[in-house]
């Protein structure tokens, strides 16, 4: 599975932003997918997870009650909202076969900049 993330952007501190990621197939596979983030000098973090069915969600502390995950046959996506500066890095998408296994794809990163 080949994962694309898009989206990304520069917007102001306290402004939205919604990224994407696509399957290489027609739809997305039956697997869990996540987002993680890496900013400039630290680790990749995560920062949210949503199973197959989009039935279930987990969010860092960090980005709850701002940000939402949700995903249809086609996308995942994660809505971004009351942006601050410490959630600007690259964000990437990533699935897993099931819930705890490990996150076999990876998508490139798509790129998001928040300024203060």
């Amino acid at each position: 599975v080949q994962l694309q993330a898009s989206g990304g952007g520069s917007v102001q501190a306290g402004g939205s932003l919604r990224v994407s990621c696509a399957g290489s197939g027609r739809t997305l596979p039956s697997y869990d997918f996540a987002w993680f983030r890496q900013a400039p000098g630290k680790e990749r973090e995560f920062v949210a997870a949503i199973t197959w069915r989009g039935r279930t969600t987990n969010y860092a502390d960090s980005v709850k009650d701002r940000f939402t995950i949700s995903r249809d046959s086609f996308k995942v996506y994660l809505q971004m909202n009351s942006l601050k500066a410490e959630d600007s890095g690259v964000y990437y998408c990533a699935a897993q076969h099931w819930t705890g296994s490990e996150y076999s794809y990876w998508g490139q990163g798509t790129l998001v900049t928040v300024s203060s």
